[in-house]
């Protein structure tokens, strides 16, 4: 997703890391030997397929029968929920594999895949960028990871400017999360396509097919969320509707997401002023800011894809989220041998709470 140019400067403007030692080489090694041994490609199969049919059915399903056949308000505003949740795991299983590569072995099929966000009302070429090359490499830096910059209203890191109101952030910030995905869809999609940055971090330049698949896909959705059901339902009936379907999406995908970074434990290491440097590696890194959670329930692994297992997916992001359980093992094989830290949580409830008091030290803090 990044041209030649955009990579010189990325990587010129950015901090540099330690060179990798033997720890990422032998964690690299012992995983490509699992795959040839188990004779399987390290990208998706039937397991993750099938789940995409699944959800693709029920998006279209829930969306069908609130446009055309609304049901009683109640039984409605359940769908509407049901409909956002569907809508975040698309996102987290179809769209994410296929923007890292690792839904297929087919490339057009993960483009394909990778669109599904679009549909949704973002744009896969914004998101990669900044997921791909800026989070994923500089994960937790202030500054640089886009994903931990909620300025003014959160603060994720102590090296953030603090605010009075960040003393009641572990209140409020569930209305954030709600808010977050039409946020996300209507407003800073659009800062970043009229700026040509994420943060400071040029975005690479876009072709005259980038320009038509942005419009084109906003439109769509205009449609499809906006125009078409005020047009069958009517305003009021819409508004609701919308509100709690996004606030369902937002806040799902938000508390995902800042459980693997955001919690006690993680790190947010800043580089050195004089040689703009990170004191880590870049593996080393990785398992210092990222968690997992509720490895062991397979119902949340099946629904998140597997971004319960987020210490792998940063490790390897190019392999399925389906491998993720396998590759746990080895990971924390070889971290227990090198003496390198795995942050777990063994239950969803206890990361929430762990996220949540997280805030709660940001916000009292100097």
């Amino acid at each position: 997703m990044f041209g030649a140019q955009q990579y010189l400067f990325f990587y010129m403007t950015t901090p540099t890391f330690l060179p990798q030692s033997s720890f990422y080489a032998e964690l690299r090694a012992t995983t490509n030997q699992y795959f040839k041994d188990k004779g399987v490609n390290p990208t998706g199969n039937w397991n993750l397929w099938s789940k995409a049919i699944i959800l693709l059915v029920a998006i279209i399903g829930f969306y069908v029968h609130l446009v055309f056949f609304t049901p009683p308000v109640a039984f409605a505003l359940l769908e509407c929920v049901i409909l956002g949740a569907i809508g975040a795991f698309i996102g987290f299983n179809i769209m994410h594999d296929g923007a890292h590569g690792s839904f297929s072995t087919n490339r057009t099929l993960n483009k394909i895949a990778g669109l599904s966000l679009n549909l949704l009302g973002s744009n896969v070429m914004l998101w990669s960028t900044k997921h791909n090359v800026i989070h994923h490499t500089f994960t937790n830096v202030d500054g640089i990871d886009d994903d931990i910059d909620g300025k003014p209203f959160l603060r994720l890191a102590q090296t953030q400017k603090k605010y009075k109101m960040h003393r009641f952030q572990h209140f409020y910030f569930w209305i954030l999360y709600a808010l977050l995905y039409m946020f996300w869809v209507f407003y800073t999609d659009f800062q970043k396509y009229f700026t040509q940055k994420i943060g400071e971090v040029p975005l690479p330049q876009l072709s005259a097919a980038d320009h038509i698949s942005f419009w084109a896909y906003k439109i769509f959705y205009g449609f499809s969320f906006i125009g078409l059901p005020i047009y069958m339902l009517g305003f009021g009936t819409w508004i609701i509707g919308f509100l709690t379907f996004a606030s369902s999406v937002g806040i799902i995908m938000s508390i995902v997401f800042q459980l693997a970074h955001t919690v006690e434990g993680t790190s947010f290491p800043m580089p050195t002023k004089e040689e703009n440097s990170l004191e880590e590696e870049w593996a080393i890194l990785q398992l210092k800011t990222t968690a997992n959670f509720a490895t062991k329930n397979k119902a949340i692994s099946w629904f998140v894809g597997g971004l319960n297992f987020q210490i792998e997916h940063h490790l390897f992001p190019q392999i399925s989220h389906v491998h993720y359980p396998e590759l746990s093992k080895i990971v924390k094989s070889v971290c227990a041998k090198y003496n390198v830290p795995y942050i777990e949580y063994p239950k969803m409830r206890t990361a929430i709470m762990s996220h949540i008091l997280h805030l709660r030290k940001m916000g009292m803090a100097s």
